[in-house]
C-alpha cells in the first residue's frame, strides 16, 4: 500500500523528527521485513537511530547505509524537505533555490544532494518502451560556427526516444548522453531503451540502419524526400527535444555542462514521464523510495565523473 503525505503541512506534522524519518525509510527498503544487507539474513533487532542489529552477522546496519544518503551528516528531516521540495516544483529547482529554502549554510551541499537525487530518480531495470517509438538526437550546447548536419565539436549529444500513442498522443520517453551518432552508439541506445519487436520511426541517417538486425520493426522516413519538416513527420521526438532545451535554459539558465548532463536528463525524463500525476507527495513517494535503493554517490565521484568524448 503506498503510503505518503499529501501536503507540504502533512509532511512537516509527520517526519518533524530522524526517528520517523528513518522508520520511514526503513519501511521503503524492506517492505517484506528487514534484509541484512551483508550476509542476507531476514533476522534483526530494531536498536533505534536508525540502526539494526542483524542476528546473522551481528553487525549493525544503518537504514540510510549503501543509499543515497550514505554518511550523510545532516537531518534526515532536511532530507525529506529537499525531497518533497524538488518534488513540488513543476520544473524542478536549482541548488540555489535549495540552498535557501532549507537554510544550508554551504551552496556545496545544496548542489550535490540535487545531483544524488536526480540520480535516484531513475529506476535501474525499469521497462523499455514498447510499441510505436521515435527516435533520434539532439545536440545541447551554445551555437557553432563551421558545422553541419550532425557535426558537432563542443555540444553534447542526446539521444531520444519516445512513445506514441495512438490514435494520437505522447507515453513515456528515455533520454541518453551518447558518444555520437555512429550505428554502434544509437543501436546501444536503442537497444537498451526499446523492446524488441517495437516499430522504430527514425530519419534518414545511416546510423539507424543496423536497428532492424537487432528484432526491430525499423521505419525509416527520408525527410528531405518526404517533404514535411522534421517536427511535422516525426512530432512526438521534436517535442520533447525542445521542452528539454526549453527546461535547460528556463530552469537552469542553460548553465549544464556536459559533465553532469546524465543528471539532468534523469530529472528531466523523471518529471515529463510523470507529468500526469497530480499528488505531488506520490512524486514524493516515488522518489523517497529510489533514494533507497539507489547506491551511494560521494562528491567525488560526482565531480571526478569523466566527460563522454565524442567518437
Amino acid at each position: 500500500m503506498e503510503d505518503y503525505p499529501t501536503t507540504l503541512m502533512e509532511l512537516e506534522k509527520r517526519f518533524s523528527s530522524d526517528e520517523a524519518c528513518l522508520e520511514y525509510l526503513a519501511a521503503l527498503r524492506w517492505p517484506e521485513g528487514f534484509v541484512c544487507p551483508t550476509c542476507g539474513s531476514d533476522k534483526g533487532w530494531k536498536m533505534g537511530r536508525g540502526l539494526w542489529l542483524c542476528s546473522g552477522c551481528r553487525r549493525q546496519i544503518s537504514v540510510t547505509a549503501g543509499t543515497v544518503m550514505h554518511g550523510s551528516r545532516l537531518s534526515s528531516v532536511l532530507w525529506f524537505r529537499a525531497m518533497w521540495y524538488i518534488a513540488s516544483q513543476k520544473n524542478g529547482t536549482s541548488a540555489v533555490g535549495i540552498q535557501r529554502v532549507l537554510g544550508l549554510g554551504c551552496y556545496q551541499t545544496a548542489w550535490t544532494w540535487l545531483h544524488k537525487l536526480r540520480r535516484a530518480m531513475i529506476r535501474p531495470g525499469r521497462d523499455r518502451l514498447k510499441g510505436t517509438v521515435e527516435v533520434d538526437e539532439t545536440y545541447v550546447g551554445g551555437a557553432e560556427e563551421g558545422v553541419s548536419g550532425r557535426q558537432t565539436e563542443t555540444k553534447a549529444i542526446v539521444a531520444i526516444a519516445v512513445e506514441v500513442l495512438i490514435p494520437k498522443g505522447i507515453g513515456r520517453t528515455r533520454l541518453q548522453r551518447v558518444n555520437g551518432v555512429s550505428a554502434a552508439d544509437l543501436s546501444a541506445f536503442v537497444q537498451a531503451n526499446v523492446d524488441p519487436g517495437t516499430n522504430v520511426c527514425t530519419d534518414g541517417w545511416g546510423g539507424y540502419n543496423e536497428i532492424r538486425s537487432h528484432g526491430y520493426i525499423h521505419k525509416k522516413t527520408i525527410i528531405s524526400s518526404k517533404g514535411d519538416p522534421a517536427h511535422i513527420a516525426m512530432p512526438a521526438v521534436h517535442l520533447i527535444a525542445s521542452l528539454l532545451k526549453r527546461w535547460l535554459l528556463g530552469t537552469h539558465q542553460g548553465a549544464v555542462s556536459r559533465k553532469h548532463l546524465d543528471y539532468y536528463l534523469d530529472e528531466f525524463t523523471f518529471r515529463f514521464n510523470r507529468r500526469t500525476c497530480k499528488s505531488r507527495g506520490k512524486l514524493f513517494y516515488r522518489l523517497a523510495q529510489q533514494v533507497v535503493r539507489t547506491d551511494p554517490l560521494p562528491y567525488r565521484a560526482i565531480v571526478a565523473k569523466p566527460e563522454v568524448e565524442p567518437s
